[in-house]
């Protein structure tokens, strides 16, 4: 099996728990680092064992000898940067969200398609033990069909207008940072909606401070998402099954248990994940690198399209538009 050399470009708090994630995975290297500041780079090429670190994206992206680069910057650049990496034969884990709407999706998807190089969505959750588990019982309806589903995702967030989470031209709102993940959860767990209602609390830069979603499925199925900015969520998800209900516990989208209630008892089930959880994604990275795909056959680029055109759907609703 090669070694997979990977290359890090953005090196905030997501791109520390990956290269931490990358640490546990069987034959991967961190070769380079890259941030528009230089002793950025130097230091976490340092605490991570890494060989190189750049000043500049581009100079990442023209080492010869990376294989992949995980996109970790803010949301708004993703798809100039994807792009870049994938017309110089990079393949590219970019980070959620993939983009700021469907249109810049669908075009990283073509430039990769155009190019014969892999790309996906970093949706790191798609890829660990409890949730493959719910996914299977889903999928197998071992407690019938889903009669309702509750998730939400909430912190306390100081507001700074010139920071990530609330500067618009970043990409900024609850909805994209963690909102995407209730939306990632019932669509992956029940796919589109028939109907979606949403309203939100915006803030003085224009975007949501909180996000209230209903997404309404067929026989009047009614599931609630919710994302915030202004306290700190139980961010779990209940699951109500014709036969059973199963709470993941939190927090929902990281490495957790489930509790599976029936017949007036509950079971705990831990999955021993003995790292942070992003190893997972990086091994099927490398797995799909080895078989020489462009796309993974889990997170696939129409399950991409799929996501950001909900997403594009309810920023609608709410008045958001980047």
């Amino acid at each position: 099996m090669i070694k997979i050399k990977w290359g890090i470009i953005g090196l905030g708090k997501i791109a520390g728990k990956f290269a931490t994630g990358l640490m546990y995975a069987d034959k991967t290297e961190l070769h380079a680092v890259a941030s528009r500041d230089l002793e950025k780079a130097k230091s976490f090429a340092g605490k991570f064992n890494c060989k190189k670190y750049y000043g500049s994206y581009l100079e990442l992206m023209q080492d010869e000898k990376i294989d992949v680069v995980y996109i970790a910057t803010p949301h708004a650049f993703h798809h100039e940067l994807s792009i870049q990496c994938l017309k110089l034969g990079k393949a590219v884990l970019c980070e959620k969200p993939f983009a700021l709407n469907a249109s810049q999706a669908q075009e990283m998807i073509d430039t990769a398609r155009e190019n014969n190089t892999f790309i996906m969505e970093a949706l790191w959750t798609a890829f660990l033990p409890h949730f493959k588990h719910v996914s299977r019982i889903v999928n197998k309806k071992e407690y019938g069909e889903i009669r309702s589903l509750k998730a939400d995702f909430g912190f306390p967030a100081e507001y700074d207008a010139t920071k990530r989470l609330f500067n618009k031209s970043l990409g900024g709102g609850s909805l994209l940072d963690i909102g995407i993940y209730p939306v990632f959860l019932a669509y992956s767990l029940l796919g589109k909606p028939e109907e979606i209602l949403a309203k939100a609390k915006m803030t003085e830069t224009g975007v949501d401070l909180n996000c209230e979603i209903v997404f309404i499925y067929s026989n009047g199925r009614k599931i609630e998402l919710f994302s915030t900015f202004e306290e700190k969520t139980k961010t779990m998800a209940e699951i109500e099954f014709e036969k059973a209900r199963i709470q993941i516990n939190s927090r929902f989208h990281e490495p957790t248990s489930i509790t599976t209630y029936v017949n007036n008892k509950h079971e705990v089930r831990d999955f021993g994940v003995e790292n942070n959880g992003y190893t997972y994604e990086a091994e099927h990275v490398n797995r799909m690198l080895q078989e020489k795909r462009i796309e993974s056959n889990i997170w696939t680029h129409q399950n991409t399209l799929d996501l950001i055109q909900l997403l594009d759907e309810i920023r609608n609703k709410i008045g958001l538009a980047y």
